[in-house]
């Protein structure tokens, strides 16, 4: 068990970024940039050979450059606020809109900020920021930690905690991209997911929620059991037909603030299988319908359409704006908890 630290590459302004490896006794690795706090490996050493099953950069100056999240933290609201704009204790704020609505923290998210680093024992590090009052339009300093922690049960795990001088909003997530036969095995149809919920949010055309919640029996989004992730992705569905794919929240059942298993992936190719989990009441599973070839990852590989999924645990996007959503307002004085953990088999 162990914890490495080592140069990751500079960034425009000059600022040297670090890498931090976490070996568990298996031989299982995560690596994780103090640049946006991003998981730039996750190698799993199967019985044939070492498999990284996360795409990503090989440098920190790649990942400045990104606009797609890979591997990222995201705060301080993951996903769509509707069109940059909420109201908040009879003030109105209008936030950055990149696109039609504000997505993932506005023009330069926690994805872009070098996060400070603290190794931890048991095998964790610690990854901090303060977000100034008023960042990106949104009020309060906002205080985030989050802990990185690898189990010799190979579960990685992400604790997240925040608090606010004002309240404020807060929804953190992580925007891994996994494809469990390896980052450069190309599309990823051929793998199976399994997600254990019965509803979604109805969407728009725009991908903000409309409120209603619908069940997914008879829907492409009806994935009780295990199926190849092609089987759904271009269905003759208009929600997905708009989305260019699976890019949707989903409801977590019973939702009370405990840990939920949410979602299961496999591989035949390596017989990796991820289970995912979360304290949260959604999570956004997403296909990588937006990723562009000729942008390239790690080793120069091409970042394919739909060579990775994401399954990002969350408030239900556009909360603040919809009352009958759990929102994600946090309070002056109070403290932001969410945890999400992914668990693998081979």
């Amino acid at each position: 068990m162990s914890v490495k630290e080592s140069f990751f590459g500079r960034i425009s302004t000059g600022k040297n970024i670090n890498l931090y490896t976490i070996t568990n006794k298996n031989g299982m690795t995560v690596s994780i940039s103090s640049f946006g706090g991003a998981i730039t490996n996750i190698i799993i050493p199967t019985a044939a050979k070492p498999v990284d099953i996360v795409l990503g950069y090989d440098n920190a100056a790649a990942y400045e450059r990104q606009d797609t999240y890979i591997g990222s933290l995201i705060g301080r609201v993951c996903n769509r606020i509707e069109k940059g704009h909420f109201v908040l204790n009879n003030q109105t704020y209008d936030l950055y809109t990149n696109g039609h609505n504000h997505l993932h923290g506005g023009k330069i998210g926690f994805d872009k900020k070098i996060w400070s680093v603290e190794i931890m024992k048991d095998n964790a590090i610690k990854l901090s920021y303060i977000s100034p009052d008023g960042e990106e339009g949104y009020p309060g300093q906002l205080s985030v930690n989050v802990i990185y922690r690898l189990l010799d049960c190979n579960t990685l795990t992400l604790d997240y905690t925040a608090w606010s001088n004002k309240d404020t909003l807060c929804n953190l997530t992580n925007h891994s991209y996994f494809n469990l036969s390896g980052y450069d095995s190309g599309n990823v149809g051929d793998q199976t997911v399994q997600l254990f919920v019965d509803e979604y949010t109805e969407v728009n055309e725009l991908s903000i929620p409309t409120g209603k919640i619908l069940p997914v029996k008879k829907t492409p989004f009806d994935l009780h059991d295990p199926s190849a992730i092609k089987n759904g992705w271009d269905a003759d569905f208009p929600t997905i037909q708009a989305a260019g794919g699976y890019d949707h929240n989903f409801v977590v059942p019973e939702y009370n603030g405990n840990n939920k298993k949410i979602a299961c992936a496999h591989s035949d190719k390596t017989n990796i299988t991820m289970t995912a989990f979360t304290t949260l009441p959604g999570f956004q599973f997403y296909t990588g319908n937006y990723l562009d070839p000729k942008v390239k990852g790690k080793n120069n590989i091409p970042l394919q359409r739909r060579s990775g999924y994401c399954f990002e645990s969350q408030y239900f996007p556009n909360a603040v704006n919809i009352p009958s959503f759990i929102t994600p307002i946090l309070r002056a004085g109070n403290i932001y908890k969410a945890s999400t953990a992914y668990h693998f088999d081979y």
